[in-house]
């Protein structure tokens, strides 16, 4: 699902309805950048000394890794109406939330690394991130963003606090028991909840229509009558849009909002993943929906930006997060007399 390309005469008006400027598009343009190229990096260190024989347990980062290269304008259209006392609740692919949440770049890349410097003292890794300041976190376990937010969500209401919570997910994770359970809870009680499925069109290997009975979900949170869209996660216009409705319907005492982002992973599910179950064709056409030229072929057309500032921009991104992965490779490795420090209460 993707919005037809708005014309000249168009795209100011429909720019301003989605409350956005030029300053606000340039800097997600240079978020989106960022993110990017952090992603890049953190895949080119990932592969180091796992080839020619894949073995995930090998190189400077260990384990699983699940980048969102492509999905940046879900991110980004989202996070950048939230403070840091909003809370934001991720997925086991959660770089490109932390770092759209303002989640230091340089603590986040040394956790993947397993270093002292990174967010839990490198004894998290990807899938268990924790940034207090910033009121992040992630988990591996699919589903479990829907009641981890609520809950914050809850706590906001209870002690009467403008403050949001979000939930991402991916359309795989919103066939879980728990996604159900916590639309009914927090429209019952009317929590200050948005819900964010990135609806990348596959559940791991497994297509969306080899394992769900409708096309989308949107529809699921309407029958517990809460309001939810259906939007271009390709754009970052069209999912600021949305998500500045909701957001702002969460802070008055509204209730909560659904919002299902059509967008696509460019990498695997994981890094090693072979991707045997899409085609050729299919990546290609998606490439062309790629959400970063996409925005910065509309910053042109408008003549807010030309090829000397949109570089600028990328190279100021790229700087940032090339000395965040920088930072995490020359840190140092947790002394090994602290291996259970800090794990058990």
């Amino acid at each position: 699902m993707w919005r037809p390309e708005p014309s000249d005469t168009d795209l100011p008006g429909w720019i301003a309805q989605a409350g956005l400027d030029r300053e606000a598009l340039l800097d997600a343009y240079r978020q989106m950048c960022m993110i990017r190229v952090f992603e890049e990096a953190i895949r080119d260190r990932y592969w180091a000394g796992k080839t020619p024989d894949f073995n995930m347990a090998a190189g400077p980062i260990r384990g699983e890794m699940h980048l969102a290269v492509g999905q940046e304008a879900v991110a980004v259209g989202v996070c950048t109406l939230l403070t840091d006392a909003d809370v934001v609740v991720s997925t086991h692919r959660a770089h490109h939330h932390a770092l759209a949440k303002g989640v230091d770049p340089g603590r986040l890349a040394a956790e993947m690394f397993g270093k002292v410097t990174g967010l839990c003292r490198g004894k998290g890794g990807e899938m268990h991130l924790f940034a207090q300041n910033k009121r992040f976190l992630n988990s591996g376990i699919v589903g479990a963003s829907y009641p981890q937010a609520a809950g914050a969500a809850f706590s906001f209401q209870y002690r009467e606090e403008r403050n949001v919570a979000v939930a991402f997910s991916g359309e795989g994770a919103a066939n879980h028991g728990t996604f159900s359970e916590t639309l009914n809870t927090a429209s019952l009680w009317q929590l200050p909840l948005v819900i964010v499925i990135e609806d990348n069109l596959y559940a791991d290997s497994t297509p969306k229509w080899a394992a769900q009975a409708v096309n989308h979900h949107y529809p699921r949170a309407q029958v517990h009558n809460i309001p939810a869209y259906l939007v271009d996660g390709m754009d970052v216009i069209d999912v600021h849009a949305a998500a500045e409705s909701a957001i702002n319907r969460a802070r008055d005492g509204y209730g909560p909002t659904v919002i299902e982002a059509v967008c696509y992973r460019y990498r695997g599910h994981f890094e090693g993943d072979p991707g045997g179950y899409r085609t050729r064709e299919e990546v290609e056409l998606w490439e062309r929906l790629d959400p970063i030229p996409r925005l910065a072929g509309r910053l042109q057309r408008l003549g807010w930006a030309d090829d000397a500032i949109l570089t600028e921009l990328r190279r100021a991104a790229a700087a940032e997060a090339v000395q965040a992965v920088t930072f995490a490779e020359k840190s140092p490795l947790p002394n090994p007399v602290e291996a259970l420090t800090g794990v058990f209460a």
